[in-house]
């Protein structure tokens, strides 16, 4: 890609594709590190939001109320619904379980995405207030007026995160 100056513009395509690729291989190397514990009640809150799932559970409890209504000439087994009550709610604890402890490791994840996030953001906010640091150090030396500007000022200094969480919390209360 060329401007109008026959200067190349970097390649952002090259960028983006290694950081994508960067994070993929990331939680890639996280899940092959998961537990087989982990990986165990994963695949059952997988399986058990899934779409065979509920075609499974449907034809089954479906099958065990038309048998013991006594709809398919056969002798019911559990005619007061009691079997199958009992089953139902063993499995809800199961699964509730499972799904708990599958959210409390997708909440260990995000939070060290977040992280990651955050301390990129503090990053980029000190290298941008040392980037207006230097360039409006170059315009003075270059003789070139600088609008004397409060925000500009106010920029250019550094943020301490301390800082910006105790003006959220005032903001909160």
């Amino acid at each position: 890609m060329k401007t109008s100056n026959n200067i190349e513009a970097p390649d952002v395509t090259k960028i983006v594709e290694r950081n994508v690729n960067a994070l993929v291989h990331r939680k890639k190397e996280d899940l092959k590190k998961r537990s087989l514990t982990e990986k165990f009640i994963s695949s059952i809150t997988s399986f058990a939001g899934s779409m065979p799932s509920l075609y499974i559970h449907s034809l089954l409890f479906g099958i065990w109320i038309i048998w013991n209504m006594g709809l398919l000439d056969l002798k019911p087994f559990d005619p007061s619904f009691i079997i199958l009550a009992t089953f139902a709610a063993v499995e809800a604890i199961f699964l509730t379980t499972f799904v708990l402890i599958g959210q409390r490791h997708m909440n260990v994840q995000a939070e060290k995405w977040a992280e990651l996030d955050l301390q990129i953001s503090l990053l980029t906010e000190h290298e941008v207030t040392r980037v207006l640091t230097l360039i409006t150090a170059v315009a003075k030396r270059m003789d070139i007026e600088v609008v004397e500007d409060k925000e500009i000022e106010e920029l250019s200094k550094d943020i301490h995160p301390d800082n910006v969480l105790d003006t959220m919390e005032k903001a909160y209360l």
